[in-house]
């Protein structure tokens, strides 16, 4: 395991490229460039870190505490100040619980996001992870109202090696929920992951469709756990912050999954995120292949985000 945490680090590594380049390159620039730290210095760094997508509130936060270092440890070089910096940056990333519940009980997992951000995908290889894991995983098809969502999923199924409960186009998602939970009782899975619509431009109708599924789930399937993963796109930047907000006010939103971190300039936004909403960001994809979902560390997120030489890896359970 320590070995495929490593390799998934250095594309985490390459991944985060753009991003780094968006802001690492520009802070190394401040650090080298001023002789003294003054307010330009500070307003310099204020705004990488907002042009970076790390958002207006967590970079003011990461400013504030800078400041309060350099004062109490009479700091008078900006070089000495980058350790602190990307210190602080790890300090607004803490969250209150990170926890996988889910991996060490019955559970049910509803995954939600807008169509586009990865979602479905999210959805196989989140099942091809926990199959890994010696898990019996069932899902279900229950964002009947994207044509192809269906198809998809299937293809996703079929390569992890799970089952996948599903119906017609159009048909109502709670139905389909509501089958999956039989089928998930019958055959003892230990894990039933549920796709799901997220339509956040009627946000009444979502309300209704997640209020009827989360009945189903507390009538039909107490004993499961319950988490609620949001998918969003890493290449939105603010946007996802935005859908992240939106959907934590319609469910109880336990987690978020980041995709498509790789190839884009504002993966800065996993630090708005865990900063703004106190909502941890659970996994993370850099790539299309089936073990390029990965739980998230912020630490080691930051340490590649500044190309930090990553000498303890941590363990991945």
């Amino acid at each position: 395991m320590a070995e495929e945490k490593k390799g998934f680090f250095k594309r985490l590594v390459s991944g985060l490229t753009k991003t780094r380049d968006n802001i690492v390159a520009g802070f190394d620039s401040i650090f080298s460039g001023y002789s003294s730290i003054d307010e330009d210095f500070y307003e310099e760094l204020e705004e990488i870190l907002i042009m970076g997508d790390i958002g207006i509130n967590a970079t003011s936060a990461i400013i504030e505490k800078l400041k309060e270092q350099v004062s109490e440890q009479h700091i008078k070089n900006p070089a000495e100040c980058k350790q602190l910096l990307i210190d602080g940056i790890k300090d607004q990333m803490r969250v209150d619980s990170t926890e996988y519940a889910f991996e060490n009980q019955k559970s049910v997992i509803l995954v939600i996001g807008v169509n586009g951000v990865g979602k479905t995908t999210s959805v196989g290889k989140l099942a091809g992870k926990l199959k890994d894991q010696g898990k019996k995983v069932i899902l279900a098809a229950a964002d009947t109202f994207r044509a192809a969502a269906g198809e998809q999923l299937a293809q996703w199924a079929n390569r992890a090696g799970v089952d996948l409960i599903g119906g017609q186009a159009g048909a109502d998602p709670a139905s389909i929920v509501y089958d999956a939970v039989a089928a998930a009782k019958a055959r003892n899975a230990d894990v039933l992951i549920c796709d799901t619509a997220g339509r956040l431009h009627n946000k009444k109708n979502l309300m209704e469709e997640l209020r009827k599924i989360y009945r189903i789930l507390e009538r039909e399937y107490p004993e499961a756990y319950l988490e609620t993963l949001v998918v969003l796109d890493g290449t939105t930047g603010q946007n996802a912050l935005a859908q992240a907000k939106q959907f934590a006010e319609v469910a109880n939103v336990n987690g978020i999954i980041l995709t498509k971190l790789d190839g884009t300039a504002k993966g800065g936004i996993a630090v708005a995120i865990q900063s703004e909403l106190d909502i941890p960001v659970k996994y993370i994809g850099v790539g299309e292949q089936i073990d390029d979902l990965q739980k998230f560390d912020a630490d080691a997120f930051v340490n590649a985000l500044f190309d930090v030489d990553e000498k303890d890896l941590g363990t991945e359970e």
